[in-house]
């Protein structure tokens, strides 16, 4: 079956992890994604390492940041300069046929080299042009440079994320992963599919202005709501709910496991599974309100029956008595973990260059244009060659581009 997005043609200006999130989620629903990487050196993740990912194929030489590996799959890689007058005209070549561009450069960047969308929807008005920046086109920090972990901190993410300073390894944490960049780059591809709706009425492109720090807001949630409503400023509080209880890690017999009573019938189910069923309707436990407003005595009674069980007989018991609880798993516990594995979310691909190359499986599940897994993610420069021939460029002609460094 047809990708959702096939004969959609999308020019990947982007590097690092936002933009190239999303482009990996339009090129897993079908579009052809050109990567358009520096000649010689390519996308920064390429080098982000150890670990490395060793090339197999006869060359035996090179390697790739497995960082890289994980934003990059169903991807061609073209090498351009683009600075130069060669380069440009390739680069236009392309987007005089592209229905998307995307790119995270900082503002006004692409401009002097005429490659702002301005400039582009002069001869492309359909283009859909994908700006990821760090704090947006305009406002007094336009110009400024964005990371991920920045933009944690910036946009408070960080002060509600770690335990309290008054606490053991307490004070400001970031998260895990570029959980920023990932959430921007799905921000970025459900605008781009947005715009191509418009398009598809309305024959018109548009630009997309997307901010890492926008949507750091933006995801604050719940945290931000019970500000802005409530005039509540949230705090750290290690991995415990502000709102909910019991909603956090346990230390139990041989581990910990994660609670996550959601309501009140769940909570009954959880005492009951505990043994002692009538605290259920406690006065200060029968609701998720007095639970919140009691946390401190509804922890001193549930801490030491938690530790009387192991985590297998408490995930026994909660699947049995309808409770959310489960192990708290390290990365290679998640990927033996039976649900996981049945879902097919490790997914290996063939690669002439890397030889079977083990990746993360796309979460999308459509059930008439599913996810297509066609390549692997690609050695630099892969495709320019053919890239080029497609455009019409003659063999003679690339020759001479490579010895110019054009590509």
């Amino acid at each position: 079956m047809a990708g959702a997005l096939e004969g959609i043609r999308v020019v990947d200006l982007s590097r690092v992890l936002a933009g190239p999130w999303s482009t990996q989620n339009l090129a897993d629903l079908g579009a052809e994604v050109i990567k358009i990487e520096r000649p010689g050196s390519g996308d920064d993740t390429r080098s982000w390492g150890p670990p490395f990912v060793a090339r197999t194929d006869e060359a035996g030489q090179g390697r790739d940041a497995a960082y890289f590996f994980c934003a990059n799959r169903n991807k061609r890689s073209l090498t351009l300069d683009f600075t130069q007058p060669e380069g440009r005209e390739i680069l236009l070549d392309l987007i005089r046929q592209a229905d998307v561009l995307v790119e995270n450069y900082k503002v006004g960047g692409l401009k002097k080299a005429g490659l702002d969308y301005a400039s582009l929807a002069a001869i492309n008005p359909r283009l859909v042009y994908c700006s990821i920046t760090g704090f947006g086109q305009s406002g007094p920090y336009a110009e400024r440079p964005g990371y991920d972990a920045l933009i944690q901190a910036m946009g408070g993410l960080m002060s509600i994320t770690g335990e309290p300073d008054d606490l053991p390894g307490g004070g400001p944490q970031k998260v895990g992963v570029a959980v920023v960049d990932i959430l921007t780059g799905l921000y970025a591809t459900n605008a781009i599919l947005a715009a191509l709706f418009h398009r598809e009425r309305t024959g018109e492109g548009q630009h997309i202005d997307i901010a890492l720090l926008d949507v750091q807001v933006a995801t604050l949630a719940n945290q931000a709501g019970n500000y802005l409503l409530a005039g509540k400023v949230p705090q750290r509080m290690g991995s415990a709910h502000p709102s909910i209880v019991p909603y956090q890690p346990f230390v139990c017999a041989d581990g910990h496991v994660m609670l996550a009573i959601g309501n009140d019938s769940q909570f009954v189910s959880l005492c009951r599974a505990t043994g002692q069923a009538a605290m259920a309707s406690h006065e200060k436990f029968a609701t998720n309100e007095a639970r919140v407003r009691h946390r401190a005595d509804l922890l001193a009674w549930l801490n030491p029956l938690m530790k009387q069980r192991t985590i297998e007989e408490w995930c026994a018991l909660a699947e049995r008595e309808n409770f959310p609880c489960g192990p708290i798993n390290t990365i290679d516990r998640v990927f033996n973990d039976p649900q996981v594995q049945a879902r097919g979310m490790q997914l290996t691909m063939a690669s002439d260059t890397y030889g079977a190359v083990d990746l993360v499986a796309s979460p999308m599940r459509l059930s008439k244009s599913p996810v297509t897994y066609r390549h692997a993610p690609p050695v630099l420069g892969r495709d320019s060659g053919d890239i080029l021939r497609q455009l019409g460029y003659t063999d003679e002609q690339i020759a001479h581009l490579r010895s110019q460094g054009a590509i």
